[in-house]
């Protein structure tokens, strides 16, 4: 996926979950971030962002903060939109014979439901920004609906479905993402039970540029 408008500036601070101060130039401008995960590593004052210019021209916040640069990792695009979206491109180079989002599930919407001949596909999509000595961790906030969606593919899996859970990994270089037990145990321990029930866990690494999210990994 490519942002077609986008701005560099300097990170000032993060007053809440949904905005930050940004340095555009000369000029401080208030930005969404399209990521309401902690980001403590890496929304850090002074490092270079990047903004991409937001569609709605009357919203208060003229852009929104897709990616900030992290020291030997280069480029994170911390858009949590971003890992739908380049999954979205993948599976439709893959040749299902239908491909549905934010399909409902028992309690829960799952990012995609595919269709193949009579067989019955689920896939939850996660973004991982969180990099500690060259690995991938999620989540890096607690997250009872990832629980849940867990435990949902698990049903689905004792139903007969495929299921699996993606993990779009934002960053260069880092190929591999594990739980992050010590920000939330409960869900490595829905993972652990998800591996054992037959959900498949695939991770997907990324090219990540300023303004751009390309997938690299081709899998079967």
């Amino acid at each position: 996926m490519f942002y077609p408008d986008t701005t560099e500036a300097r990170f000032i601070d993060r007053p809440n979950r949904f905005i930050a101060h940004v340095a555009v130039g000369d000029t401080i401008e208030t930005v969404h971030i399209k990521n309401t995960g902690r980001c403590k590593e890496l929304l850090l004052p002074g490092v270079s962002a990047v903004l991409a210019k937001a569609d709605n021209p009357n919203r208060k916040t003229k852009y929104d903060l897709i990616a900030v640069k992290k020291k030997k990792l280069g480029w994170v695009n911390i858009d949590s939109q971003a890992p739908n979206k380049v999954i979205f491109e993948w599976l439709n180079r893959q040749k299902f014979d239908h491909i549905q989002q934010e399909h409902v599930y028992g309690g829960s919407r799952i990012d995609f439901f595919m269709k193949k001949g009579k067989r019955k596909y689920l896939l939850e999509v996660k973004g991982c920004t969180l990099e500690i000595d060259g690995i991938g961790y999620f989540p890096d906030a607690p997250t009872e609906r990832g629980v849940k969606h867990l435990r949902e593919l698990i049903n689905a899996r004792n139903e007969g479905y495929w299921c699996g859970v993606a993990f779009v990994i934002q960053m260069n270089g880092v190929q591999e993402v594990r739980p992050n037990i010590e920000t939330h145990p409960e869900f490595g321990e829905a993972l652990d039970e998800a591996k054992k029930a037959g959900v498949k866990i695939l991770h997907f690494p990324c090219k990540v540029g300023k303004n751009s999210l390309s997938v690299l990994t081709r899998l079967p």
